[in-house]
This record gives structure tokens, C-alpha cells and sequence, in this order.
């Protein structure tokens, strides 16, 4: 029988390295150590205590939980829009403001309203798998912009230049996934705006807002006013009236498994986006909706598990190099180490089975992310339990003894 182009989208390999962790950890002995799972950037914080509660109330109060409005509960929209208002301190009208069904929903949904079959959405490499895998199923086409430590494993605007033809989209994520790196404010900006004047559409991910760390986000809250609830990041929604914004609660709120995200949009892909979403997904789920409108308020909790994962970072930057992984990218954000691994090995893909399998630490090898250069990195995540880190430090260094 006839398999639909989507079926050849390439596999998101970090789903296969949990489903490997899973199986190795069912193998062990109930006394063993057991798995460090660094392989996917899952929050060890879970929800916040506040979300949590707001879901008990409303299923113990016996609220009807049916569909939503496509783009949402408006009192969440509104509320994503004070976020804006308080983080950013930009104004974002709740009708550019579509909830969905986790990142995830929103990407195809953006994909789908801003472009055609046969388009080219542009890319740093290495990159989130998903973008490129989702365009692929839609019949668009990734195009890989190689980029290294000497840009930060960013796009650069003479990358954009030298596109040729250049493309219909670009992806940026700040911080990105895996490098965890960043663009100041003014490199954001001047991608917006040639963006816009080159007709090309700018869709930028902002899920690790909230989790940021290091010199560029020093930097660019040295342009920002002073004020304590501010982040030291700028939002596309605020730099180009044609990006799309995503982001979601999984991040910054700990709410993986809620599946609830959101989409800032242009005014012109409002209307094609809400029809896709009635379409396609209906609503995202009530009571997941619900739990993040009560997250957004539960500042120092969330503020208390960003500390954790700052120390994390600082403790692995320090202990790594320790277990022959000194060759780490900057880590300005989000809550990852994305490590040059080629003095130790030319294929990441056996080294993290080894890893896994030796000292029990679940990693996620390159070639998720950069498929030419790939087999020489790894991506650790360190969102993980604190005190786990400090173990998965102490276990990689006895191992590369």
C-alpha cells in the first residue's frame, strides 16, 4: 500500500534514546544506582504547586471541561498577554495570542499559515530536529545554515546575505536547543528587520525564556530598564510586525506533560492559523489551560527551580572538563551542554550507548541536532534533579579514569 511523504520525515533520535533509557533502567536490580537521565530537557521540578492546585479545584468542583475556543481560553490570552506586558515590557494584544496543544501544535500550525510546498525555511545547524522534520512532512524544504563557536551556533545576517535564492523562512531559537546560546538584543533585531524587508517570514522559538545565564544575556539586560520581573531578552513580537512567536509552558513553567503552548502572531496569519487550529486540534486541553493560567503566577517557585538549574550549570561547567568533556559551547541558556566530543570519539551514537549502558548516564548524541557534524558532539541536559547532576559528574569522572 501507498506510504504518504510524511512517513519519510526523519526520527526525532531523542525519543529512541528515552525509550533505550527506559529499557536499560527495567533491566537493573532494585539495589543498582540506576539511570541518570540527562537525554531530554524534562524539568526534575515538575509543575508548579499553584498549577497543580487550580487543576484539583476545578475537576473536584466538577467544572465542565469541553472544548475551548480554538485560540483559547480568553482568560489565559489574557494573561499571556500581561506576561508580555510584565517580562517584556511589551504591549501584545490577546488576539495575536493563539493557545495550543504544547510547542509542538504550534509549529505545523505556523508552518502551515506562512508557507507552501516546495518552500525553504532557513536554519542554523545544529538545530531542534523537529523543525526540520515537520517541514520535511510538509513538503517544505529545511535548508541548513553550518554554523560553529565563531557565531555562537548562530545565524549571522551575512549568512542571510549570501542565500542565494533566499528563502521564504527563518527559524531562530534564542536561547537555542541543543548549544544553548544566544543572540543579544541587537543581533535579534537586526535579523528581524531584514527579515521583514526581504519578504522572508521570521518564526522564532522563545521556549527557553526564563532560563537564561552568561554574557549575552548579561548584556542585553544592560539595555532594559531595572525592574525585577523584566528578563534580559528581547521578544520577536516586539522587533517585526510579520515574525510568529512560539513558546510554551514546558520550560521555564515545568509543564512537559500538560502539552500546553502558545503562538504570538502577525495580524495577517490570525484568521489562517484559527481555522488550521479548528481544524486540526479543535482546542488544547481545558484543564491543561487552566493549570498554566494559575503557573503564571507562581513567580518564586518557578524563580526557585531556575536557581537549581543555575547551579547545575555552574557545577558541570566546572566538573566536565574533569571527565574529558572540555569543549563546551557557551551556555547562555536554556539548560543545556552541548560538548565537542571529537578528541574522545567519531561516533556519538555508539559513545552514548556506551555511556548509557557503562555508567548508567542517558545522553543525547549529535546527530539529532547537526547530521553532517553531529558524530562528534553530545548534548547533556541538566534540568534533572540537582543532586542527581552531582552524581552524573562524579560517575562521568571515575569513568574516564
Amino acid at each position: 500500500m501507498k506510504v504518504g511523504r510524511g512517513g519519510n520525515a526523519p526520527p526525532f533520535l531523542v525519543m529512541d534514546v528515552i525509550a533505550a533509557a527506559n529499557a536499560r533502567a527495567a533491566t537493573l536490580p532494585s539495589d543498582a544506582p540506576g539511570i541518570i537521565r540527562m537525554e531530554v530537557g524534562q524539568p526534575g521540578t515538575g509543575a508548579p504547586r499553584g498549577a497543580a492546585e487550580a487543576a484539583i479545584r476545578a475537576l473536584q468542583a466538577g467544572s465542565p471541561m469541553g472544548y475551548t475556543e480554538a485560540f483559547g481560553l480568553p482568560s489565559l490570552r489574557a494573561r499571556i498577554a500581561r506576561h508580555y506586558r510584565d517580562r517584556y515590557g511589551a504591549g501584545v494584544d490577546a488576539a495575536r495570542i493563539a493557545v495550543t496543544v504544547g510547542a509542538s501544535r504550534a509549529f505545523p500550525l505556523a508552518f502551515l499559515a506562512a508557507f507552501d510546498p516546495g518552500d525553504r525555511v532557513a536554519m542554523a545547524a545544529p538545530f531542534y530536529p523537529p523543525y526540520a522534520n515537520i517541514l520535511t512532512a510538509l513538503g517544505m524544504e529545511p535548508v541548513l545554515l553550518p554554523c560553529d563557536a565563531a557565531t555562537r551556533f548562530q545565524p549571522t545576517i551575512a549568512m542571510l546575505e549570501a542565500m542565494d535564492p533566499r528563502p521564504q523562512g527563518l527559524i531562530v531559537a534564542s536561547p537555542c536547543n541543543p548549544a544553548g546560546t544566544m543572540l543579544a538584543a541587537d543581533e535579534l533585531g537586526a535579523i528581524a528587520r531584514w527579515c521583514h524587508t526581504n519578504d522572508v517570514r521570521l518564526v522564532s522559538d522563545e521556549i527557553y525564556h526564563g532560563l537564561t545565564w552568561g554574557t549575552v544575556a548579561e548584556s542585553s539586560a544592560a539595555t532594559l530598564r531595572d525592574d525585577h520581573r523584566r528578563w534580559p531578552v528581547v521578544t520577536a513580537a516586539t522587533l517585526s510586525p510579520s515574525a510568529i512567536v512560539i513558546n510554551s509552558f514546558s520550560k521555564y513553567w515545568s509543564m512537559t506533560g500538560w502539552r500546553i503552548g502558545w503562538t504570538v502572531l502577525p495580524e495577517d496569519l490570525i484568521r489562517p492559523v484559527d481555522t488550521l487550529s479548528q481544524n486540526m486540534f479543535i482546542s488544547a486541553p481545558h484543564v491543561a489551560q487552566l493549570a498554566a493560567e494559575a503557573a503564571m503566577d507562581c513567580d518564586e517557585e518557578l524563580e526557585g527551580n531556575v536557581a537549581r538549574y543555575r547551579r547545575s550549570r555552574e557545577m558541570l561547567i566546572k566538573q566536565l572538563p574533569k571527565a574529558g568533556f572540555d569543549r563546551i559551547a557557551t551556555a547562555d541558556g536554556a539548560f543545556y551542554l552541548w560538548c565537542d566530543v571529537g578528541h574522545l570519539t567519531n561516533d556519538s551514537v555508539a559513545f552514548c550507548q556506551r555511556m548509557l549502558t557503562e555508567v548508567g548516564i542517558a545522553a543525547t548524541p549529535g546527530v539529532d541536532f547537526d547530521r553532517d557534524r553531529g558524530h562528534r558532539f553530545v548534548r547533556f541536559s541538566y534540568c534533572g534533579p540537582e543532586a542527581r547532576m552531582e552524581e552524573a559528574a562524579d560517575r562521568l569522572t571515575r569513568w574516564a579514569r
